[in-house]
């Protein structure tokens, strides 16, 4: 009895936390979130922006309910050097707890969970900085470069299984922890979700296509080519003709190892083996 007392009062506890100490964070008592969608990543529309993989979101208070989905886009960073932290679930105290993302020198942990496109569940392989400039691995991301002129193509070696699993710990969830230097990461400082990525995420909540309740877990949009823009032409909008980790057929994963995970019931994983390559700079006029 003592034991189930304690285990209700740390569950109002976290909910009071979300609702109080961050707008951002959100808590939704045992219903897990659902498989991430399918999609294709739209191009970098240029120099300077950084990919934002999309992620469920939840709220409570609006006539659907339930989890919605934040579109994968691609985002300015709030300062050179710096690189962005997805967002989380992970199950704790019965519940599952939001976790927001967030700005820094490094990436940190974000629960395992393979978004694809250089995150593949640990660190970031999309690209790097290069003094005040972005320089994009071409062998993860969608990139014109035409219109994007600092890039690299660099590929891992490594089987994996990929899965969609959206969420770390529970039944079915992803069982990574953080690793030292994720740990180091997040005792950095730290800059929240910027305004455009805040207006992106209030435009999906305001969309009834992107609500679970009304798409079965198969958003009507899934990735626009910027934050905010939701009327993209048909071939931006994230068609579901790959998964996440595979931006395009002529383009390999650029997939590092991380912790062990545990499939998920909704998930159809399968094996991939990725070629190595050694890393080539690319400087275009």
């Amino acid at each position: 009895m003592k034991k189930s007392m304690m285990r209700l009062l740390g569950v109002a506890a976290l909910l009071l936390l979300s609702r109080s100490v961050s707008a951002d964070m959100f808590v939704s008592v045992n219903i897990a979130p659902p498989a991430l969608p399918v999609y294709e990543q739209p191009d970098c529309p240029g120099d300077g922006y950084l990919w934002m993989p999309g992620y469920w979101a939840y709220s409570d208070n609006d006539p659907y309910g339930g989890y919605y989905w934040v579109p994968g886009t691609w985002v300015m960073a709030p300062r050179p050097g710096y690189l962005w932290t997805p967002p989380y679930w992970v199950w704790r105290e019965n519940v599952y707890v939001f976790h927001p993302g967030y700005w820094g020198p490094h990436v940190g942990f974000y629960g395992g969970v393979n978004y694809g496109y250089g995150y593949v569940g640990s660190g970031y392989h999309g690209g790097r900085w290069e003094g005040d400039r972005f320089a994009y691995n071409r062998a993860v991301n969608n990139v014109d470069v035409t219109r994007v002129h600092n890039t690299y193509n660099t590929t891992i070696i490594n089987n994996t299984v990929i899965n969609r699993v959206s969420y770390n710990g529970g039944n079915g969830g992803i069982r990574a922890q953080p690793s030292e230097q994720e740990r180091v990461a997040e005792r950095e400082q730290h800059v929240n979700a910027t305004g455009e990525q805040l207006r992106h995420e209030q435009m999906a909540h305001g969309n009834p296509a992107q609500h679970n309740a009304n798409n079965h877990g198969h958003p009507e949009l899934a990735a626009t080519p910027k934050a905010a823009v939701f009327h993209a032409p048909e071939h931006d909008r994230g068609a579901p003709q790959n998964r996440p980790q595979q931006p395009r057929p002529q383009q390999e994963q650029h997939q590092q190892s991380h912790p062990q995970q545990e499939q998920h019931q909704q998930s159809h994983p399968q094996q991939e083996q990725h070629q190595q390559s050694h890393p080539q700079q690319e400087e275009h006029p």
